[in-house]
């Protein structure tokens, strides 16, 4: 029988990681590494997540897939992808610039990489004062003075800033250029299964003595040069009252749905045909399932397979993703 599912934390050492899923979430990190990204769920073949409590620890996410199907992901999802998890949820710790990127969409990464395109969301779950992103190119820029300025290494001029703070969401569209510029950020990133990128910029940041490469042919082919950013602050988001709580929708579109919940007390969540991730931003509580208990705290992330009953008892803050 199915229930609440926690796996185990895939670690991602990066040039621009740090320490602060350790001291902002809690993650015991290997030691004397900069770690940027924490995979929590994947079924990717770069990252593949493991159950880590109950009768089905030390199974993998595909191996639960191929066997449960959709009594795991729902009819309607295990219909649209079969034995191809859709989604791959992260916790980043940028601590140092993001190199400068972007991401193919369905119509490129199938045919090119083998693999889904790339969209993904951004949560800014902590930023510096100075925390500055690209995201996006300014309005004047074509494909054509990109490329000039690019092959002349001139970087100057090409991309539009923004200022982030702490509760910031942004939707990261494939062909979208972006990055970070200045200060850090701690994200949590809901994305489609893909381990894609093109990088276009990197800061002239060398490993091991060499500069790590760039993807500037393929990254032209895919960038989308009108594509503006849709940041949702959170003074601007519609707060909706459920019982115990209130929760924000922050996007829908064909590849998840991400929410924001508060909870302040018992919530029962409402069954849902498709799976459910738990990405606890703040606070602690439990999970009541079928009789049995399971302790949440943040910097936790939770899957709840299809159909599976549960309340959430606490004081939290968390992302649902589905």
């Amino acid at each position: 029988m199915l229930y609440p599912l926690k796996f185990e934390k895939v670690f991602k050492e990066k040039i621009w990681g740090g320490r602060k899923l350790e001291s902002l979430l809690n993650m015991n990190l290997p030691q004397n590494t900069n770690i940027g990204e924490s995979w929590e769920v994947s079924c990717h073949p770069n990252g593949m997540s493991v159950v880590e409590n109950g009768e089905l620890k030390g199974r993998s996410l595909e191996s639960l897939l191929l066997e449960y199907k959709e009594k795991l992901v729902g009819e309607e999802v295990y219909k649209k992808y079969q034995n191809k998890f859709p989604l791959l949820i992260k916790y980043l710790d940028v601590n140092d610039k993001l190199s400068v990127q972007v991401h193919p969409s369905d119509k490129y990464a199938p045919e090119v990489e083998k693999e889904f395109g790339k969209s993904e969301c951004w949560y800014i779950m902590d930023a510096s004062e100075d925390a500055k992103l690209i995201m996006g190119l300014k309005k004047e820029i074509t494909k054509e003075i990109f490329m000039e300025k690019v092959n002349n290494k001139d970087f100057s001029n090409l991309f539009n800033e923004i200022v982030v703070k702490k509760g910031d969401f942004i939707n990261v569209n494939p062909g979208l250029v972006h990055a970070t510029l200045e200060g850090s950020v701690v994200i949590c990133e809901v994305q489609q299964n893909s381990d894609t990128t093109y990088r276009i910029y990197d800061f002239d940041r060398k490993v091991d003595g060499q500069l790590r490469p760039l993807h500037l042919e393929k990254a032209s082919e895919v960038i989308n040069f009108n594509e503006e950013p849709q940041i949702l602050k959170e003074e601007d988001r519609e707060i909706i009252e459920i019982k115990n709580g209130e929760k924000q929708h922050l996007v829908k579109t064909e590849y998840f749905t991400v929410n924001k919940v508060r909870i302040n007390g018992n919530f029962k969540k409402d069954i849902s045909d498709s799976f459910t991730v738990l990405s606890i931003l703040d606070g602690n509580g439990k999970i009541i399932s079928n009789g049995k208990e399971y302790f949440i705290s943040k910097g936790d992330t939770w899957f709840i397979p299809s159909n599976i009953e549960i309340e959430i008892d606490g004081e939290l803050e968390l992302l649902e993703s589905y």
